[in-house]
């Protein structure tokens, strides 16, 4: 089978019943969770990491047994999706939205095996889909640019322009307007989650086009963003996903946390309860699924008269008192 040497990061963390010597490994009793993700990896320190995290949780405090496979391309993806549902798992998770087309391919001939898709929808009966609105975390980060900002010009770095990074880019700009109406957005799409030269070179052009802070939306091709404001004395980013801030301490304002960890522990811990999945899950600040880590590192940039502005927004965006945009097109007609 071709993959990433088949078991990679949480290899070391399933039960030794599990591993079963050099033959095929035998079902080990308990609950447990296989783990998919796409050909980015682990050691991205934002997506596919938290869904790691997910799984390391499931195992620590509901004493799942687990597995995990990092695809190292796309042909990989079916073959591992049939591995893990061959391995009797009460559920095994994928995630990202370019892993969808295959599992409406394997879910079929699995009936009798409950499969996670994450950042995508498949209706399928034995499909549970988990979906995030990060459109939420990016209004509240882009109100951290907009109030931090000093040229007035920020950064957008995505990976690959599709709907979901969208809503990544349309709630950093409302964010960013509803505090500094004046602000400036640049745009950048890589248009690869792991090329780390095109997300520093990108940036770096937003950098010297005027921008003083980019939100690095881009798994792994982030790490180009990082790269860049190492160097630069006035500039910051913030992380997207999984908790960035102390990669670079003190030059990543904040991360825009997407809680794929939070919402597969929920799937599990509802397993473990014996209760029925639901057929989708949305998380927003509301059910703590995205949030803003707590500026530990730049307490000196991001004021306490900014975090309680931050704090109302919050609150707001949970009453349902303010509605963040999504699209482009409702971005064009939205009022802060």
């Amino acid at each position: 089978m071709r993959r990433s040497e088949a078991l990679y990061g949480l290899a070391a963390l399933a039960a030794p019943a599990l591993l079963g010597g050099c033959g095929r490994p035998r079902p080990a009793s308990g609950r447990g969770i296989g783990l998919v993700v796409g050909n980015g990896g682990f050691g991205d320190h934002s997506f596919n990491d938290g869904a790691r995290r997910g799984v390391e949780l499931a195992q620590r405090d509901l004493g799942f047994r687990s597995m995990a496979i990092a695809s190292t391309c796309v042909a990989d993806y079916q073959p591992n999706m049939m591995e893990l549902a061959s391995r009797a798992f009460d559920i095994v998770m994928t995630v990202g939205y370019d892993l969808a087309f295959d599992l409406t391919e394997v879910a079929p001939r699995f009936a009798r095996q409950r499969f996670g898709i994450v950042d995508a929808a498949v209706d399928l009966p034995n499909v549970t889909s988990i979906g995030f609105r990060q459109e939420q975390c990016s209004f509240l980060a882009g109100a951290v640019a907009g109030m931090v900002t000093r040229s007035h010009v920020i950064g957008f770095l995505g990976g690959i322009d599709i709907d979901i990074m969208r809503e990544f880019e349309v709630g950093f700009h409302a964010g960013a307007r509803a505090v500094n109406p004046a602000v400036q957005l640049l745009v950048k799409y890589v248009g690869d989650w792991n090329d780390v030269a095109g997300g520093s070179e990108l940036a770096g052009v937003m950098f010297n086009d005027g921008a003083d802070i980019v939100y690095a939306c881009a798994g792994k091709a982030g790490f180009g963003a990082i790269n860049q404001v190492r160097s630069r004395p006035n500039a910051y980013m913030i992380g997207v996903d999984s908790d960035q801030d102390g990669i670079v301490p003190g030059k990543i304002l904040t991360s825009a946390m997407k809680r794929v960890d939070i919402g597969m522990l929920r799937i599990c811990q509802t397993i473990a309860a014996d209760r029925p999945l639901p057929h989708t899950v949305e998380l927003g600040l509301k059910e703590g699924g995205v949030s803003l880590t707590d500026f530990r590192y730049t307490r000196d940039r991001v004021t306490p008269a900014m975090r309680r502005r931050l704090d109302a927004f919050t609150s707001a965006i949970i009453a349902g008192d303010i509605i963040v945009p999504k699209t482009r097109e409702q971005l064009a007609v939205w009022r802060a």
